[in-house]
């Protein structure tokens, strides 16, 4: 079984776990050719906007990724012009133009330490399909990071922030995708998907949400208690 060790954080940015959903959750992928077309947008929006993959996951009604830019800036630049260019294809396609939005909203993300957290969440978003039934094994997903060996995706995966699963060590990583995350591991990466909370141990979070203003991510949601006299 692949068992991640600590490592120390590379250079060169902190990578993110990035997500969008369609509105009211509807199918947007319903055929081999709606996927083929979004990984297609991928690819194009690579060649004109670089950004390092680490890893993604394409499903029915939503998608998952894990980039890692290299400057501030990069990641909205390059997610907004694949989300744009994305829904006015599918639009066209199906023949849905002016007929209100595609997708929720603005995409979701949070920063990933580069330790134990990102071999967790690269993991998460490459069992998609396996965990919602899709496939008996995670890499029969064609439209994945762990699927695309066996298809004919175009999109280039970049090298991990920490040492990751090479070649020698590819079916021991498969292996670990494929075995079952505990409510803990999956409730954590969720929270932090939902909230835009970083993913860390708890000093690196604070250390991080205070460096990217994101400190409302750790706050409880709801008003505040009132407090009263004893």
């Amino acid at each position: 079984m692949f068992m991640p060790r600590l490592h120390r954080v590379a250079p060169g940015g902190l990578p993110f776990h990035v997500l969008n959903r369609a509105v009211g959750r509807r199918t947007v992928f319903e055929s081999a050719s709606d996927y083929e077309a979004f990984i297609d947008t991928f690819a194009e929006t690579l060649r004109t906007r670089p950004m390092r993959v680490c890893g993604y996951c394409v499903m029915p009604n939503h998608w998952h990724m894990v980039l890692w830019p290299e400057r501030d800036g990069e990641l909205s630049t390059f997610l907004q012009h694949l989300t744009n260019l994305h829904v006015k294809r599918w639009k066209r396609a199906h023949e849905e133009i002016g007929l209100g939005h595609l997708y929720q909203g603005r995409f979701k993300s949070f920063p990933i330490q580069t330790t134990d957290y990102f071999h967790a969440v690269v993991r998460y978003v490459e069992r998609n399909p396996l965990r919602a039934n899709l496939v008996s094994r995670a890499e029969a997903w064609p439209w994945s990071s762990l699927g695309q060996a066996s298809s004919t995706s175009p999109i280039p995966l970049s090298a991990w922030p920490v040492p990751g699963p090479a070649d020698r060590r590819r079916e021991l990583w498969i292996d670990w995708v494929n075995r079952p995350q505990t409510e803990g591991e999956l409730a954590s990466v969720r929270a932090s998907a939902h909230r835009g909370r970083p993913y860390g141990d708890d000093s690196w979070v604070t250390q991080v949400a205070e460096r990217l203003d994101l400190g409302a991510t750790l706050r409880p949601r709801g008003r505040p208690r009132v407090a009263t006299s004893a």
